[in-house]
């Protein structure tokens, strides 16, 4: 049981909320590597998937996670349906429940969607991703795949490098590391780096280098162009010189870090396609631990149904 009935947001969990779905995803993960990897948990549950957004690992990442737990599945696609007609987001949501929906996954463009539906419905509700705002599922992911190499992440140095301005997994990734004891720092263009971090209590490091040499773990984020509606660096050449992770550089490193990236990639840009699939390499994990996460999210939340 978690402290909430939903999950809009890391920084509305508690470290022992983190901890449970962390373990309980332990659990699930064992299951998904059997040769029936199908259990009862959710069986009578009805789940809506509600995208405003596109996506693709987020999403059949959810839906796969549902259905191993043998939940009723509802697809919903906003480039298909009313909401092209004018129609709200509270009324598509209560249309949908009146359908008897027991829990929504919901990717909006507006940040705080999430928690303006929680204040109108009953159904529980997860944050699969709220404009720049918080990607919750994606920071419990990543810190169960940095658990899973490392062991623990208390003391962990970890560096996030990328497009943190417009980055919903960044800000997830800060407060949940924070939460579990790990030490934070964004690595990126001065025009990408947010002026608040600071009073996140997170460092900010311009030198690409010297933050891959300071860090256990490099988390990098890709360069955000559709949200971006003004230039904030001369060109992806450039950035990919100054900020793209490549082979050399940690060649010349004084011990191996691990690399991650919640996708999707863009190759040549802000990581080389070695680096990418090298031994450092832990985003194949993180994309089969994506799918245990949310297993474990949703049996949580569901256990707090009446």
């Amino acid at each position: 049981m978690l402290s909430t009935k939903h999950v809009l947001g890391i920084k509305y969990l508690t470290t022992a909320d983190i901890q449970k779905i962390l373990e309980t995803a332990q659990q699930f993960k064992e299951v998904i590597n059997r040769p029936i990897k199908k259990v009862p948990s959710l069986r009578d549950v009805t789940i809506a998937n509600l995208f405003f957004e596109n996506s693709t690992r987020t999403r059949i990442s959810f839906e796969l996670a549902e259905k191993r737990l043998s939940a009723d599945v509802v697809n919903f696609s906003a480039s298909s349906s009313s909401v092209k007609k004018g129609e709200t987001l509270l009324d598509t949501v209560n249309n949908i429940l009146s359908m008897k929906v027991d829990m929504v996954v919901m990717r909006h463009p507006s940040p705080g969607a999430h928690l303006f539906l929680s204040n109108h419905i009953d159904a529980n509700i997860i944050n699969a991703g709220d404009g720049t705002h918080e990607h919750p599922t994606q920071a419990l992911l990543d810190a169960y795949s940095i658990r899973e190499r490392l062991g623990s992440l208390d003391k962990k140095k970890i560096l996030i490098v990328g497009d943190i301005k417009h980055s919903r997994v960044a800000l997830s990734n800060i407060f949940c590391l924070q939460k579990l004891g790990a030490k934070v720092k964004v690595c990126g263009p001065p025009t990408l780096i947010p002026k608040h971090l600071p009073h996140l209590g997170v460092e900010v490091e311009y030198d690409l280098k010297k933050g891959l040499q300071w860090c256990d773990v490099a988390n990098v984020l890709r360069i955000q162009l559709e949200r971006q509606d003004i230039k904030y660096f001369p060109s992806l050449r450039e950035y990919a010189h100054y900020f793209g992770v490549k082979k050399s550089i940690l060649d010349e490193l004084t011990h191996q870090i691990v690399i991650m990236h919640p996708g999707p990639i863009n190759r040549g840009v802000e990581i080389s396609s070695d680096v990418a699939d090298s031994d450092h390499s832990i985003i194949l994990n993180q994309v089969e631990n994506g799918v245990a996460v949310r297993m474990a999210v949703l049996y949580l939340l569901a256990g707090q149904r009446n």
